[in-house]
């Protein structure tokens, strides 16, 4: 009995996905072939995978995986297809599932492991690979459970991580000693024989991100990030120099190691920029209304009235306008000069954080007074000198329909150089004068940038 209702359960499984075919991709030589070519009717896995995908997929796959528009677009129908014949062949095997998985760079070939021998036929049927296996991928998650409970009472191997691998029916670990992965391997009461242990090169750790508006400590302090910065392939972020000298180490908003102050002025001017680790990376983003990411894509000066916002660790997101450039203001400390004047309120923790125009970033919170409560006025450290001072370039980040145009390698300006109102430089035979303060950077080109520079 139990064999003839599996074999009905194979009988209904190709019923189900019968008329799914995976077909697979064009090979490399067809790159440049006509991508017009009729094709058949995307079925609704296609339809879901393929027509709610975005530009900027498409262009990372051809970056990354080598594949055109065309190619691209089958590759992801070919891959929601073969997920939906696994999900089928998943339900319709039951216990004996074992496991599926796609194959080939520019193909979907999926491939479905089961323990029973009399399901490969189904499988086939179904328009798939099969595979027959010792292990259920059941038994191959549990073992893997067990791994995970000893870790918790027992030190894991150093550098590991441990997996089920369905195209091996094993556990993979690997480990950077593979002798301290079996005896981890023996004392979690595993079956070793389900456990494949190996050596990596790999040194896994944590990844954090910097986002200008969230908290960093140093000792008993706080203060807040302001931009994250690059300085060459080092990361980090500006903040305000009263957070911290050169030297005093950070950690982030998680108390998690995080840099160091590389250089800090205070008084006189209010700047300074930390060097994160290698567990932190620079984003062009700044913490908002609720924890949205509100995107950075440039540090152009905006005028005096304009609206502007601060982003801030004690009191958040709040909002105002900025009421005088230039300013100078003496602190208990001494007296900071070029400072700008708003009237956005903050509180203490929000020092070092982000002063933000609509995309652009202004510079990072010094000081004030009053608060969020009752109202207040707060000066903020222009970014752009600060930039400049410490030769930082802001991180910035665009959205994929932008096209930079293409940029000419003679004249004066340069990507990553600030310039002030004013300045003049030439760029593809001509001559232009800024306009307005900023950071140059790919895209913003005299040519391309009417409102930063007139051809003189």
């Amino acid at each position: 009995m139990r064999h003839r209702h599996a074999r009905t359960s194979a009988c209904a499984v190709i019923a189900a996905v019968g008329a799914l075919v995976l077909t697979g991709l064009p090979g490399t030589g067809a790159a440049h072939a006509d991508s017009t070519t009729p094709q058949a009717p995307r079925t609704a896995a296609e339809t879901l995978s393929v027509g709610s995908t975005s530009d900027a997929v498409f262009q990372a796959m051809q970056r990354d995986l080598g594949l055109n528009r065309a190619q691209a677009e089958r590759r992801l129908a070919n891959e929601a297809e073969a997920g939906a014949v696994a999900g089928h062949l998943r339900n319709a095997l039951g216990g004996s599932f074992a496991g599926a998985w796609v194959s080939g760079t520019e193909s979907a070939t999926l491939t479905v492991a089961t323990t029973d021998a009399t399901r490969l036929q189904a499988i086939r049927a179904a328009g798939a690979r099969a595979a027959h296996v010792p292990n259920t991928l059941a038994r191959l998650e549990a073992a893997k459970a067990g791994l995970d409970r000893a870790s918790t009472h027992r030190a894991a191997p150093t550098a590991s991580s441990w997996a089920v691998d369905v195209r091996t029916n094993t556990v993979q670990l690997r480990a950077a000693d593979p002798s301290s992965a079996r005896s981890f391997v023996a004392a979690s009461g595993v079956d070793r024989g389900l456990v494949s242990v190996g050596a990596t090169a790999e040194r896994p750790r944590p990844l954090y991100d910097i986002r200008g508006g969230d908290a960093y400590y140093m000792g008993g302090g706080r203060c807040s990030v302001g931009f994250a910065i690059t300085r060459g392939s080092q990361q980090g972020f500006a903040t305000a120099g009263h957070c911290g000298r050169t030297g005093t180490s950070t950690t982030g908003y998680n108390q998690v190691a995080q840099g160091s102050f590389q250089a800090s002025t205070f008084p006189g001017r209010d700047t300074a920029w930390v060097a994160a680790n290698g567990n932190w990376t620079s984003t062009p983003y700044v913490k908002g209304q609720g924890g949205q990411n509100v995107r950075v894509a440039g540090s152009t000066q905006a005028a005096v009235g304009s609206s502007i916002c601060r982003s801030g660790s004690t009191t958040g997101w709040h909002c105002g306008t900025i009421q005088q450039h230039n300013t100078s203001v003496t602190y208990p400390q001494g007296t900071v000069s070029g400072v700008t004047r708003t009237s956005v309120c903050a509180e203490p923790g929000d020092s070092g954080g982000s002063f933000i125009s609509g995309s652009q970033a202004q510079g990072v919170t010094s000081g004030g007074s009053g608060n969020c409560s009752s109202g207040g006025t707060t000066f903020y450290q222009p970014i752009n000198p600060l930039l400049q001072g410490y030769g930082l370039t802001l991180k910035t980040g665009t959205s994929g329909s932008e096209d930079p145009g293409p940029s000419e390698p003679d004249g004066t300006w340069s990507a990553g150089t600030v310039y002030e109102a004013g300045a003049q430089v030439t760029y593809g035979g001509a001559t232009y004068r800024c306009l307005q303060s900023h950071q140059a950077q790919p895209g913003w080109e005299p040519s391309n940038a009417p409102s930063l520079w007139e051809q003189t």
